[in-house]
């Protein structure tokens, strides 16, 4: 069953390199033949899809259109342009943005956000946007790992070894990932003045645009609030933050809808979510969880830890390492629930601290997600919002932006990591 699970899931991969307009077709299809195959139950479909995940994409996807037809986007883009001297600081700005924002609310929220003021600088500059959202993406996806509350692996972490919110800043003495996420972070600003090199036409200082409905900007401050918020808040349910922005999405259409006195942009706001990306998303999940429910994960968990054996430098290589290959292909979520606590083990029958490891394997998985344009939720949207737009993005467009970048961060993080923690 493993054998067969694994030749569906490199066949998918391939079709999705090969031919990547039809990516949802493919998921959504290997999906199906792991449950009429077995090698998924049907009865963990369920449980397998990341609802989360779904519905806060459809709720932020509605509060966005609201946004984007506010002119709010185009304002901001003003503002930015106003203050840069050409189309490759704007780039890089928009990136380090995206990246504040993703260290404390949720990566595809951040996309979501973030991209559309992007897709509107793009237009004023007459440039192509694939590299600006595709930069606002990875970046999101870097900065999760920043703080307690960016990210569901650094939530899971932090549950796991018992670390509340500062410890992510400092803990025993020492400093904590975030500083090795950030120094990742500003490490990858040469990595984008390299990429987007040729991006040097002046930028003109463009007039303000005038914003009259102040709402859809309100309500995504409110869902970034809340967010937030409930971050903090211990033993919440795991689709938490779906329902807060699918309830505010239904507040903002009420709200429009008694205003306007008319349903027609309810209608369309709902016509606008991505259900290309979502069906994507359901395919995934449900492969992923076929691959957990054969062991493979397990499998591969247990082979890093038998390579690195009593070697703490290997064994911390490895776990990083390995973390950023596994994460470019699978869902980074089951793979760190699998290895948090089989580096518990190890490093207890070592005899060493498990902050090194566990450190060193959120930063790889968190990562990890970056090369592949399919291995990170905030990926997937970003080039689903892409495609929307009329932009084909292949497996070398995003791998382009996202090996560099990724290398480059997790590099700088490794160092900083083993000196000041082993």
């Amino acid at each position: 069953m493993k054998i067969t699970a694994l030749v569906l899931f490199v066949l998918m991969y391939i079709l999705m390199i090969a031919v990547p307009k039809y990516r949802p077709y493919y998921a959504l299809t290997a999906a199906v033949i792991f449950l009429a195959a077995g090698i998924l139950p049907p009865a963990s479909l369920m449980t397998a899809i990341n609802w989360n995940v779904l519905l806060m994409i459809s709720g932020t996807m509605v509060i966005v259109y609201y946004f984007i037809d506010s002119r709010m986007p185009v304002l901001l883009a003003d503002i930015l342009l106003g203050a840069s001297k050409n189309a490759m600081w704007v780039t890089i700005r928009m990136s380090l943005f995206a990246g504040v924002i993703s260290a404390f609310i949720d990566n595809v929220s951040t996309v979501l956000i973030v991209a559309p003021i992007g897709l509107v600088i793009c237009k004023k500059l007459n440039i192509n946007p694939v590299g600006m959202i595709l930069s606002i993406s990875v970046s999101s996806n870097l900065q999760g790992a920043a703080t307690l509350v960016g990210d569901t692996t650094s939530i899971m972490l932090g549950n796991f070894a018992d670390m509340d919110f500062m410890d992510f800043f400092w803990m025993n003495g020492r400093p904590g990932i975030f500083f090795a996420v950030e120094l990742g972070a500003l490490a990858t600003v040469p990595i984008m003045m390299l990429l987007f090199r040729k991006y040097r036409d002046p930028v003109p200082s463009p007039d303000r645009t005038e914003v009259t409905d102040y709402l859809p900007t309100v309500m995504l401050i409110l869902m970034i609030a809340a967010l937030i918020t409930a971050s903090f808040i211990p033993e919440t349910p795991e689709i938490t933050n779906g329902i807060i922005c699918c309830t505010l999405a239904l507040i903002t259409i009420i709200i429009d809808s008694i205003r306007d006195r008319s349903l027609e942009d309810a209608v369309t706001s709902v016509k606008t979510i991505d259900y290309g990306t979502l069906g994507l998303l359901v395919g995934l999940f449900v492969v992923i969880g076929g691959l957990i429910n054969v062991g493979v994960i397990d499998d591969i968990a247990a082979l890093i830890v038998r390579i690195g054996g009593n070697n703490v430098f290997l064994l911390f290589t490895i776990i990083v390492w390995g973390s950023v290959l596994i994460s470019a292909f699978v869902d980074n979520i089951p793979y760190v629930a699998t290895m948090l606590p089989v580096l518990a083990a190890v490093t207890a029958s070592l005899g060493i601290e498990p902050y090194l490891m566990y450190f060193g394997l959120l930063t790889g998985a968190t990562l990890g997600g970056n090369i592949t344009p399919i291995g990170a939720s905030a990926n997937i949207t970003a080039v689903g919002l892409l495609e929307r737009e009329g932009y084909q993005v292949s497996f070398g467009d995003f791998m382009r932006i996202g090996v560099p970048y990724t290398l480059t961060a997790v590099m700088v993080g490794y160092l900083f990591l083993w000196f000041v923690w082993a």
